[in-house]
């Protein structure tokens, strides 16, 4: 019985060796990881684009009430001279 039970021991041990199944683990969680990071990365792009957004749009709001435009002038003006 008991060469029995280490016959299956070593085949179990053997089986085990033969997959790389945790070597893919390994590699899926690597791969997992690096995409959460850049996901990380664009989402504070986003953040800062929506916050770009929500700034403009109350310029719109401001232009409907009739309010004069804020921000640089346009490049067309003319200077004027001294």
């Amino acid at each position: 019985m008991k060469k029995l039970k280490s016959y299956f021991k070593r085949l179990w041990k053997a089986l085990w060796d033969s997959t790389d199944l945790d070597e893919r683990a390994e590699a899926a969680l690597k791969e997992a990881k690096a995409r959460i990071a850049e996901m990380k990365k664009e989402l504070v792009d986003v953040k800062n684009a929506f916050k770009n957004v929500a700034n403009q749009s109350k310029d719109v709001f401001d232009a409907a009430k009739g309010k004069k435009r804020k921000g640089r002038k346009p490049k067309n003006y003319k200077r004027k001279t001294k």
